[in-house]
C-alpha cells in the first residue's frame, strides 16, 4: 500500500470528513497548544487524597474493554437515512470525534514534553480514552465509507494557543458538558429505544464516563491552587462558561433533524444538559450562570438566530454576502456580551470537590 504523504498533502484531497474536521471556525473543535513548563510546576500536594484516588481509577482503566463492536451493534445503512439526517448526524459525528482527537493530541503532547511524573501519568490515562473515542467514532464513519483522515489533521489542523489556565477551564467544562450531553442522550433512548436510530448510542453510558473522570482531573487541579478560581480569573471562568454553553445551544439548534430524529425536543436537551452541567461546577467554580434569568434564555434564542442569519449571508457569497456576514457577526458579539454581563449566581464551593456520576 502506497504510504501518504501528510505533510505536503492538499486540504482539497481529501474527502468530505476530514475537511470538515479540518475547518477552523468560531464553532467547530479546535486543536490546543499550551506553555507546558508552566504546566510541569503543577503540585497536587493539597489535593493529595482526592488525585491517588482518581489516578487509581484511572489506572484500572474501567473502559479497557469497552470499546469494541459486539453483537449489540446493529448494521446501519447511512445512505438509507433521511438526507438532512444523514448531513446533521456527520455533523455530530464528525464534530464530536475532532473534540475528542483534539484532547487526545493535547493530552499526549503534555505527557511527551512534562518531566512531573504525576501531571504526565494523569495525561497518559486521559490520551489513552480520548484516542480509544476518536477511535471509536472513526470507525463507525468508516463503516459508511467516510472515516477521517487523523494523521491528516495532526499535521495540518490550526493549532491554538491558550495559557495553561485557559485549557483548565476550556477542558474541564468541555468534559462535564460531554458527560451531561452523553448521559442525557443515554437516558431518554433507553425510554425510546424505538429512536435509536444508530448502535454508537448504546455505548454513551460507560463512554461519558470517561469524560467525566476527566473533567475531575482538572477540577483537582484548579483546586490544588486557590489563584485558579479567585481574583481576575472569576471573570474569565464566567466568560468560559458562557462562551462553552453559547456554543453548544448554537451547534445543537443548528441540527434540528438530528434531535427530531431521536425524538428530542431542542429546547429541553440544552436545559437539562445546562443544569447537570451547572449543577457539577459547583464542585470547584465560585459562581454559576443564572440560567432561569429570562435575559440569558432570550439572549441566547437571539444568538442562534443571529449565527444562522451569519451562515446565509456566508453561503450567499459576493460583497453583499460579506457585509451580511460582518453585520451579524457584530451582532452576535453584541448579543455574547449581554449574555456576560447578567449578573451570575455565587456558589459556596465545598472543601472537597470529588464528585461521581449519578446521572
Amino acid at each position: 500500500m502506497k504510504e501518504v504523504d501528510y505533510q505536503n498533502e492538499r486540504v482539497d484531497s481529501i474527502n468530505e470528513t476530514t475537511a470538515m474536521a479540518h475547518e477552523t471556525t468560531l464553532l467547530n473543535p479546535r486543536f490546543y497548544t499550551t506553555n507546558f513548563k508552566e504546566m510541569d510546576e503543577l503540585n497536587v500536594e493539597s489535593v493529595r487524597k482526592d488525585w491517588d484516588e482518581l489516578i487509581s481509577e484511572m489506572k484500572s482503566d474501567p473502559n479497557r474493554t469497552h470499546f469494541k463492536k459486539t453483537e449489540d451493534w446493529d448494521q446501519i445503512d447511512f445512505k438509507s437515512l433521511e438526507p438532512e439526517l444523514r448531513k446533521e448526524f456527520i455533523d455530530f459525528l464528525v464534530s464530536s470525534l475532532t473534540a475528542e482527537f483534539s484532547g487526545c493530541v493535547l493530552y499526549k503532547e503534555m505527557k511527551r514534553r512534562g518531566t512531573n511524573e504525576e501531571i504526565c501519568e494523569l495525561f497518559s490515562y486521559m490520551s489513552r480514552d480520548e484516542a480509544r473515542h476518536a477511535g471509536f467514532i472513526n470507525d463507525a464513519l468508516r463503516e459508511a465509507g467516510i472515516g477521517v483522515n487523523l494523521g491528516f489533521l495532526t499535521r495540518k489542523k490550526n493549532y491554538t494557543y491558550f495559557t495553561p489556565k485557559f485549557i483548565y477551564y476550556a477542558t474541564y467544562l468541555s468534559e462535564k458538558i460531554g458527560y451531561a450531553r452523553y448521559i442525557t442522550i443515554y437516558r431518554h433512548l433507553e425510554k425510546n429505544p424505538d429512536k435509536r436510530f444508530h448502535p454508537i448510542f448504546k455505548w454513551f453510558e460507560k463512554w461519558c464516563n470517561d469524560e467525566f473522570r476527566h473533567g475531575e482531573a482538572f477540577a483537582l487541579i484548579m483546586k490544588s491552587d486557590p489563584k485558579f478560581t479567585s481574583g481576575i480569573n472569576v471573570y474569565w471562568i464566567k466568560f468560559f462558561l458562557v462562551a462553552v454553553f453559547a456554543t453548544m445551544v448554537i451547534r445543537d439548534h443548528a441540527r434540528p433533524a438530528f434531535h427530531k430524529a431521536l425524538d428530542v425536543d431542542i429546547e429541553w436537551y440544552d436545559e437539562t444538559v445546562l443544569r447537570i452541567t451547572s449543577e457539577i461546577t459547583r464542585q470547584v467554580f465560585p459562581i454559576e450562570i443564572d440560567l432561569e434569568n429570562p435575559k440569558w434564555k432570550s439572549g441566547l434564542r437571539k444568538l442562534c438566530v443571529t449565527f444562522d442569519s451569519m451562515e446565509k449571508a456566508k453561503r450567499s457569497g459576493g460583497i453583499r454576502g460579506k457585509l451580511k456576514y460582518y453585520a451579524y457577526s457584530t451582532r452576535a458579539l453584541m448579543i455574547f456580551v449581554g449574555l456576560y454581563l447578567i449578573p451570575s449566581k455565587k456558589n459556596l464551593v465545598p472543601e472537597t470537590s470529588r464528585l461521581q456520576p449519578s446521572y
